[in-house]
């Protein structure tokens, strides 16, 4: 490009001029100014200069090249600032996991601005099997978003390349970390890129989407993290989950499909020139490897307003993600000779709560509604029921006769404390029943079916004519303390007529919110970069028996990397202090998070405190 005296050139293509206004042939400024649709990577910079002795060139250097969410002619423009913030800016942020009834807000470091990550994030694109394949090919198509967000999506698993990380979903993580003690984007990338793009050991889904969330904002692509509750993995494609149980309660493991209790994307802003304006805006892209998508372990992008309008014509991935959220969930109940005795469906509970951070606050917002067009008010249910009637069919039971019993939680259950719910049981026909009543629960992971049953109770009730009868149980802390941590419990009941042999089962999952690490920090409103400050992380003991464990603190733009400390045993009751030094490098809003490995268990107890650093 020829170097001008006239900043006025079009925008679609590279510029270059000098100020005339400015001029020191000794020291001079050029200005260069990239078109909208400038491929994103590395760039060589060369200066050639002719003179009466004929031309010389010399390499003046390196530059990089993100998209630009604040230019109105780049394909990632968003128009509002606070979101820019949140979702390009932002290094920290929450994910959200557990399930509807009690949210666990994970506090995850991005790390955007840490050392060695942009240039691990420009080493994906490197070493993707695009870029192995045809360099020039590969440039060219980095002006698209689209194609980008598909490389990073498939490059973040390993399954078909040198991704970043290797998924593990069973309970042996010897050969690695276990996805739940990361607590940052950083460590992984830089470990990928030390490696020799050898993959890290080990992620699962909100590993996989934060990691790429980070990739995507520090490529400038704005991109915020997804959960969705109660996610189907629907692998025949009828839009249909079944889940059997045995007659008195127990979940079995009879079916190829499943619903995760949780699963973890990622969204990002783009046009999509090549499906139209309609389609334009946020776009769901899952790193983790379920699937493939044009014969390759990605998802996405598939646009949110396709995926609420069922376009399933459209690419890319729509169906798989539809399926996801919306499914129908069909509970059958079968006898010790694998009848089938009892049947119910569940048109709410796949999809009942999409969620992600809000931009601004740490807090969650519920987006369920750009999803799916929402039967009702809310989308999230604090109790399941289930109807009987004397037809015996297949098919969705009638309300106006027969039995009907709701289980409910009466609060979130916290660590330490009963677990107490009511068994309410409707009697809709005019005569008296004498029902069996089975309670089961057992303990499962959010991608797993349930595993023995650790907790069950059994017995009778009579019911009068109409007569609604309401029973509560409890299970104790000691009955559950294996539970706690990244753990759920799936509990039901299941109520038998016993004249009719009928059954109805009503069932919730639910995870025991852990304690909270308590985070203070001394003269948190007056903190400045480059000025040392104190934090403490304090814990208090709610288990029965004595705890010991190791704190991990980190901080992006606070502290250094990670700091380790060993917790002795502490006693039931007991609280123990932790003193840290942090020295802020930089401006902003940052987030200082802790978390506490208790030895010889799964579980792990977190904290985090967003804390406001001023400028000197």
């Amino acid at each position: 490009m020829p170097v001008t005296f006239s900043g006025r050139n079009p925008s679609s293509r590279w510029n270059a001029y000098i100020d005339p206004n400015n001029l020191d042939f000794q020291r001079l400024s050029i200005f260069v100014s990239s078109p909208a649709s400038a491929s994103v990577g590395r760039y060589k910079f060369q200066l050639y200069v002719s003179s009466q002795d004929g031309q010389r060139s010399a390499v003046v250097g390196d530059f990089t090249m993100l998209c630009n969410p604040w230019c109105s002619d780049d394909a990632v423009y968003i128009p509002f600032e606070d979101q820019r913030e949140e979702y390009v800016l932002s290094d920290s942020g929450l994910l959200f996991m557990g399930t509807p009834l009690n949210l666990i807000a994970r506090p995850w470091s991005f790390d955007l601005y840490e050392p060695g990550v942009l240039e691990a994030c420009l080493d994906l694109l490197k070493v993707s099997p695009q870029h192995i394949k045809n360099k020039r090919k590969d440039y060219m198509n980095r002006a698209n978003p689209v194609y980008i967000s598909r490389v990073v999506s498939a490059m973040i698993n390993s399954e078909d390349d040198r991704g970043v990380l290797k998924g593990n979903w069973t309970d042996d993580f010897k050969q690695g970390v276990s996805p739940s003690r990361w607590t940052g984007s950083g460590d992984i990338l830089r470990l990928w890129a030390k490696s020799g793009y050898s993959p890290v050991k080990y992620g699962q889904c909100w590993v996989f989407a934060a990691v790429m969330c980070t990739v995507m904002r520090v490529l400038g692509i704005p991109c915020r993290v997804i959960t969705n509750f109660n996610s189907a993995h629907d692998t025949n494609g009828n839009l249909v989950i079944e889940e059997y149980y045995s007659e008195t309660g127990q979940k079995l493991n009879r079916s190829q499909d499943s619903i995760w209790n949780f699963h973890v994307w990622v969204e990002c802003w783009m046009r999509r020139t090549d499906l139209g304006q309609d389609m334009d805006g946020w776009q769901v892209l899952d790193p983790t490897p379920q699937q493939r998508s044009g014969g390759v372990f990605c998802c996405g992008p598939a646009p949110v307003k396709g995926i609420r309008n069922q376009r399933t014509d459209l690419i890319y991935d729509i169906p798989f993600v539809y399926s996801s959220v919306n499914a129908d969930v069909h509970t059958i109940i079968l006898s010790g000779q694998d009848h089938v005795v009892g049947f119910s469906k569940d048109t709410e509970k796949v999809g009942s709560l999409i969620c992600t951070k809000a931009v601004g606050y740490p807090r969650m917002q519920n987006i369920t509604g750009d999803y799916k067009y929402l039967k009702s008010p809310t989308s999230t249910l604090s109790s399941r029921s289930s109807t009987i009637s004397n037809d015996s069919t297949l098919r969705r039971a009638s309300t106006s006769k027969g039995v009907t019993v709701f289980l409910t939680l009466t609060k979130s259950p916290v660590a330490g404390e009963p677990i107490v719910f009511l068994v309410k049981v409707m009697n809709k026909q005019k005569r008296p029943k004498m029902m069996n009543i089975h309670l089961n629960a057992q303990a499962k992971e959010y991608n797993h079916s349930p595993s023995e049953t650790f907790w069950e109770k059994h017995g009778a009730i009579q019911l009068a004519p109409m007569e609604v009868k309401v029973i509560q149980e409890h299970i104790l802390p000691a009955q559950y303390e294996e539970v706690v941590g990244d753990d759920l419990i799936n509990l039901a009941v299941v109520l038998e007529d016993i004249a009719t042999r009928e059954r109805v089962l009503a069932s919730e999952e639910f995870n025991i919110s852990s304690p909270e690490l308590i985070i203070q920090v001394a003269e948190e409103n007056s903190m400045v970069s480059n000025k040392e400050f104190a934090a403490t992380v304090t814990f208090t003991n709610p288990f029965s028996h004595p705890v010991s464990g190791i704190l991990t603190v980190a901080g992006a733009g606070l502290i250094a990397g990670t700091n380790q400390f060993r917790m002795p045993p502490l006693r039931p009751g007991g609280r123990a202090s932790q003193t840290i030094t942090l020295i802020p490098n930089m401006a902003g809003v940052k987030m200082l998070q802790a978390s506490l490995s208790l030895l010889d268990t799964n579980i792990t107890i977190r904290g985090f405190k967003m804390i406001s650093i001023n400028s000197i």
